[in-house]
């Protein structure tokens, strides 16, 4: 397996722990505020193979608490499973980050138990998700059964929505809620630009903006936090 990105610590990833994160290319969705968008468009080159990730882990057992796995989106890759497993076999937590588009790769690492926690993004309001993830159409019932799945796994998630100007309104976050209501954990993430982002033209919420769709999201899960505002 080709590793596209290596960050060998974050105190930030993984909720409670000491880790290092994987970036792994390739995504099935072309969100136009995406930070990694050299990763789903193939434009950055591989670091490293998973014999190079794995002698490095190696080096820093005892030190890190865990691995997180991102993207790009972890999911469209069939050798994820084996990935997870072999960081386990070392000792480390796992936690893995994914769109929600590929229900039976997440029900596979779920139900072989190779993952310590899950974040899944959720892009926006069912009537503008194939907008909001750059594509004409979507089959949202996908989306919805990666919902379900964690909702009813028993481990450590969270659902995420990264907040943007152009594509989220207030009306939206109660799509949103009813999509995910009763999941136990939701973040939301304020947009901020990079160099890196693919459309120009993108802002940020307002603070007062987030803290008010915050307040909608209460309503539906039992613990909402916000993300990049003060």
């Amino acid at each position: 397996m080709k590793i596209h990105g290596l960050q060998k610590m974050t105190l930030l990833d993984f909720p409670g722990h000491v880790a290092c994160t994987v970036f792994l290319g390739q995504c099935d969705f072309r969100c136009p505020f995406c930070h990694n968008f050299e990763l789903v468009d193939g434009s950055a080159p591989a670091i490293m193979d998973d014999a190079e990730l794995f002698a490095f882990l190696g080096k820093r057992q005892g030190l890190l608490d865990g691995v997180a796995v991102t993207g790009g989106e972890p999911c469209i890759h069939k050798n994820l499973p084996d990935l997870l497993r072999r960081a386990r076999d070392m000792g480390f937590l796992t936690k893995l980050d994914t769109n929600g588009n590929h229900p039976k790769m997440l029900c596979r690492v779920l139900e072989e138990g190779l993952v310590d926690y899950v974040a899944m993004d959720i892009k926006n309001s069912p009537e503008k998700y194939a907008l909001t993830v750059g594509l004409d159409q979507l089959d949202l019932s996908k989306i919805r059964e990666s919902i379900g799945l964690l909702k009813d796994s028993g481990i450590l998630y969270e659902f995420r929505t990264t907040v943007v100007k152009e594509f989220h309104e207030e009306a939206d976050f109660h799509g949103i809620g009813q999509m995910i209501r009763g999941a136990k954990s939701y973040f939301l993430q304020s947009f901020t630009d990079r160099d890196s982002v693919p459309y120009g033209n993108l802002h940020s919420h307002d603070p007062e903006d987030i803290r008010k769709f915050a307040q909608i999201m209460s309503d539906y899960v039992e613990c909402v936090n916000i993300r990049g505002v003060d």
